[in-house]
C-alpha cells in the first residue's frame, strides 16, 4: 500500500496539561495541577514567631503542621487581605538533593481567590518575559493566552525551592522544639 509515509522517529506531539487559576492581588495566576494536593477555605493561622515575613503561620492538616505561605507576600507585595473567597491551595513540593532521595514538603499557599481548573495546550503558553510582570522572572514557566490577556503560570518549585523548604522547617523546628513542628 503506498501513501504519505509517517516519520514515528518524531517527537511526540506535547499533550494539554491541566492548571489551577487564582487570583492574586488583582492579577490571573496558575500552577500546574500535578502539584495541588487540596484547595482549602482560609482557616485561622497559629502564627510562628522567627519565620520570615511571607509565612503567614501554620494550620493543622489532618495532625500535621504545615506552613502557609502568603503568595503576595513572597512576591515583594503587599500583605494578603483575608476575605470571603481567601483561600489556601496546599501544594507538594519534590525536589531532590544531590544523591539523597527526593525531599516531599506540603506547603499552604494564600491566594485571594481561587477560580477554576483550566486546559492549556502548549501553543497556548508562551515564553515568560524577562522583566515586567512584577515578580522574579524565574518564578514564571510561562504566560498563558487567555480571555484577551494573559495568565502568569508559575513554576511552584521555584517560588518554593528547597532552600526555602529548608530555612521553613528550621525556622519553625527553632520556634516550635524539637520533634513539634
Amino acid at each position: 500500500m503506498s501513501g504519505v509515509g509517517v516519520d514515528r522517529s518524531a517527537a511526540p506531539v506535547a499533550e494539554a496539561a491541566l492548571y489551577l487559576t487564582f487570583t492574586l492581588q488583582g492579577d490571573a495566576y496558575a500552577l500546574d495541577i500535578f502539584h495541588v494536593t487540596e484547595i482549602l477555605e482560609q482557616r485561622p493561622l497559629t502564627i510562628v514567631p522567627m519565620t520570615p515575613d511571607f509565612i503567614r503561620g501554620v494550620i493543622n492538616l489532618r495532625g500535621r503542621a504545615v506552613p502557609v505561605i502568603d503568595l503576595s507576600l513572597r512576591f515583594g507585595h503587599a500583605e494578603t487581605v483575608i476575605g470571603k473567597r481567601t483561600s489556601i491551595v496546599i501544594v507538594t513540593i519534590n525536589e531532590a538533593v544531590g544523591a539523597d532521595e527526593p525531599v516531599s514538603q506540603q506547603i499552604g499557599v494564600l491566594v485571594d481567590a481561587v477560580n477554576k481548573v483550566v486546559t492549556f495546550a502548549p501553543d497556548d503558553i508562551e515564553p515568560a518575559p524577562a522583566f515586567g510582570a512584577g515578580i522574579r522572572a524565574d518564578y514564571i514557566s510561562g504566560m498563558a493566552k487567555r480571555d484577551h490577556g494573559f495568565v502568569v503560570v508559575l513554576d511552584i518549585g521555584k517560588v518554593l525551592s528547597i532552600r526555602d523548604i529548608a530555612a521553613i522547617n528550621a525556622a519553625m523546628a527553632e520556634a516550635t522544639g524539637p520533634g513539634e513542628a
